[in-house]
């Protein structure tokens, strides 16, 4: 079948093995080469394509490509799992939790496959533990551009000249309470899907943004869950392209709202 799933570039790659703990289905191994050790996925059947991998690798050795490969098997994933690093099955059923894929006290008696699927996708509900407000206060907008989707954007509009460029995954203005104040305000941005879009068509795009705009900074925001690291990959490898020495800064938001991670790389 043609799906999604990892490409590792062995060019690129270091073999210095930080994707292996940050695969939750420990479809990656180190092995041998003549060009030294490589990352390289074990069988295909072991990797989901969700790409939980993406955006750890020091050299952005890892992608998401499209082709024929075999069905994901959640079954012989727990199996391997159990076998080569027992201490992660318990990391993978609690991710598997943390994505609403069942509660965590039925993941750890649960059977394997009723787990697949995009974790990210999964269906949540909580309820609000603080009640809001009744004296609610209006807040202005901040967006001072139109249009915003990173698709229909022109790299040369001059809202990008000299600005605090941000590219944003789509559901950060829905989660982030205080989105205008705190992301939108005095950013020019483009917004996009890390996972319902092609983004790796966009880095072109990406780059010219960058190359012509002279950014005074760039932050990308995008969510906790695996399928949404890729949009920071994509920007730092378009910032490559564009050959830009502007540091950017990795926000990552969660499911909640809340601010998990802020990290800056030249």
């Amino acid at each position: 079948m043609i799906r999604k799933i990892i490409k590792i570039d062995e060019d690129l790659c270091t073999g210095c093995g930080e994707c292996i703990p940050n695969c939750p289905e420990q479809a990656i191994e180190l092995v041998d080469t003549p060009k030294g050790k490589k990352a390289r996925i074990v069988k295909d059947f072991y990797c989901d394509g969700l790409g939980a991998c993406l955006g750890v690798c020091p050299v952005d050795a890892i992608s998401i490509e499209e082709r024929e490969a075999e069905p994901y098997d959640d079954d012989a994933t727990m199996d391997r799992i159990k076998e080569v690093a027992p201490e992660m099955l318990e990391i993978h059923k609690k991710h598997m939790a943390e994505h609403g894929m069942g509660t965590p006290e039925e993941h750890i008696h649960a059977h394997p496959h009723e787990f697949g699927g995009c974790p990210g996708s999964q269906t949540l509900h909580w309820e609000k533990t603080e009640e809001t407000s009744t004296e609610s206060v209006r807040v202005q907008s901040e967006l001072q551009q139109w249009p915003i989707q990173l698709h229909l954007v022109s790299p040369f509009a001059p809202y990008f000249q000299n600005a605090d460029l941000a590219f944003i995954a789509d559901c950060v203005g829905f989660t982030s309470p205080n989105f205008h104040q705190d992301i939108l305000k005095g950013k020019a941005i483009a917004v996009c899907c890390p996972k319902l879009d092609d983004i790796k068509k966009y880095s072109e795009k990406i780059a010219q943004i960058i190359k012509t705009s002279n950014p005074r900074s760039i932050t990308v925001y995008h969510m906790e869950v695996p399928c949404c690291f890729g949009l920071t990959a994509l920007v730092k490898e378009a910032a490559e392209q564009a050959r830009s020495e502007v540091p950017i800064e990795e926000v990552v938001i969660g499911i909640k709202g809340d601010q998990k991670v802020v990290s800056a790389t030249a």
